[in-house]
This record gives structure tokens, C-alpha cells and sequence, in this order.
């Protein structure tokens, strides 16, 4: 079997990523002065636990409560994001990756300073969302990866992004082809609307099948029940949502949800030999 760099990073086949949302930041509009900083580490090293106890296979830490986004986020974010995972290192046992809703180059910094081995964020297209006319520039990104000596950070593209629609009229599967032959991405990420929202399966075989060798995530709305017939066709798979107490968004992350999730994403990779 040909090694992949999933596999070098992961160290087992199909891996799956649970999402480490800190709660809201410097800057937000939730933000809890009153607790600070202090606050948001406890909670996030509190879930951490959690997620590595359940099993996880790496695990990808954002600023899931800094709402609403920013597409070109204030330097504050990152900065304290940089001193909460700073914080949080000792804790890490799995692979993990930052993500700084929704800038891909703070994602980058981010993961440098950090030695973060993966960031996900929307690298390319133009989208009408709710937080404005959303562009990007992937060709200014990957300069600023390389020069910042971020080369060894593999970028993971969300090609369907949530609260936002893609601006010009070429269909999913032509999308996924120019994006892996013009923009170079790591993997590439397919969603449903929101956080938690279910990936829709007939897009996910579409991006499958376009994207070549380049391995292909389920983004949201995976669930215990779901998980084996998600990854029969992704190639791992990204859990936020399911993770968290009763299944809800703003909830902390429980054991027992987690473990229930890896037992059957395991048992699949079982079966597959």
C-alpha cells in the first residue's frame, strides 16, 4: 500500500479529527472579561482531555465561538490562541491542527508558531455569505506559507463552505478538479451549511471521485450512526458537533460521545483489513 502523508501524520487509515472549540476570544462579542483568558484555558484543556480520552485520532483546535467570523481576523485572536495552545502542549498525546475562522493566513501563522502540522480554511473561490462578499487569495497564501517557513504545514481547502455560496456558476465536480490542479491543496474538505449540519453524501462522492489522489473529509454532521458509511467513501473524516454533551454546538465535549463515535469509526477500519 502506497504511504500517504495521512498516514505519516495519523499513523492509521481513515482518521478522525475532533474539532477543540475554544470558547469566545479577546475581541469577541462573548467574550467573558470576567474569567479571561484563564476561563477559556480550563475549558479547552477540560475537552481536550475528553476528545484524547474518547480516542480521537488528531485534533483540531479553532476559535469556534468567535461569532460572527471575520474573514480578515484582528491580530488579538490568533495572538491569544497562540498563548492558549502554548498552554495546552504538555496535554497533546495525538497529531494536531489550528483553525482561525476564517483566515487562512492567521491559520498559518498560527500553525507555525505552534507547531501545528494542519490548518483548515477557505483558501479559494469568491462567495456571497453571511458575513459579506467573501474573496480569497490562495496565490498570496501559499507565498506567505513559504515565507514564513510553513511549508510542512499541509492546508486543508473547504471547497463547500458553510453560510456561503459559491459565486460563479461551475458545478462541484469542475470546481474539484481546478482546485487540485491550480491551487495545490493538501486535502480538501467538503460541509453541510452550518457546524453540526449533515454533509450532503451525493457532494461528497462528487468531490471524491474529482479530486485525483488527494484525500477528501467529511466536515460536518458526522455521527455515530453515520460515521462507517462516511468514511466508506471519505478518505477521514472532521467532528465537532457530535462530540459535545446531547449533541449540542455549545456544549463541552463528553467521553462517552466521543468513545461511541471511535468505536465505530474502528470497527470500520476492521473491517476494511
Amino acid at each position: 500500500m502506497t504511504t500517504t502523508w495521512l498516514d505519516e501524520v495519523f499513523a492509521v487509515r481513515k482518521p478522525v479529527i475532533a474539532m477543540l472549540h475554544l470558547s469566545a476570544l479577546p475581541g469577541d462579542p462573548g467574550y467573558d472579561s470576567a474569567g479571561g483568558i484563564a476561563a477559556v484555558v480550563a475549558r479547552a484543556r477540560e475537552e481536550l482531555d475528553e476528545l484524547q480520552a474518547g480516542g480521537v485520532d488528531g485534533v483540531m483546535v479553532s476559535n469556534e465561538f468567535s461569532l460572527p467570523y471575520l474573514t480578515k481576523t484582528e491580530p488579538i485572536t490568533a495572538i491569544t490562541m497562540a498563548r492558549i495552545i502554548g498552554e495546552l502542549l504538555p496535554a497533546f498525546e495525538v497529531p494536531y491542527g489550528v483553525n482561525v475562522l476564517w483566515d487562512g493566513r492567521a491559520s498559518i501563522d498560527l500553525a507555525v508558531a505552534t507547531g501545528a502540522s494542519f490548518v483548515r480554511e477557505i483558501f479559494t473561490g469568491v462567495y456571497a455569505s453571511d458575513f459579506g462578499l467573501w474573496d480569497t487569495n490562495i496565490g498570496e497564501v501559499a507565498r506567505h506559507r513559504a515565507r514564513v517557513g510553513g511549508a510542512g504545514v499541509k492546508l486543508f481547502f473547504n471547497v463547500v463552505p458553510e453560510s456561503a455560496t459559491y459565486l460563479a456558476a461551475r458545478d462541484l465536480a469542475a470546481l474539484t478538479r481546478t482546485t487540485v490542479f491550480a491551487t495545490l491543496p493538501d486535502a480538501i474538505c467538503v460541509s453541510g451549511a452550518t457546524a453540526g449540519a449533515p454533509t450532503d453524501a451525493e457532494a461528497l462522492r462528487v468531490v471524491k471521485s474529482a479530486a485525483g489522489a488527494v484525500p477528501v473529509f467529511v466536515n460536518t454532521g458526522v455521527r455515530a450512526e453515520n460515521v462507517a458509511a462516511q468514511l466508506e467513501v471519505a478518505d477521514g473524516a472532521i467532528v465537532g458537533t457530535y462530540f459535545k454533551k446531547d449533541g449540542v454546538f455549545e456544549n463541552r465535549a463528553e467521553r462517552s460521545r466521543v468513545a461511541e463515535l471511535m468505536a465505530q469509526a474502528r470497527a470500520f477500519r476492521e473491517r476494511l483489513g
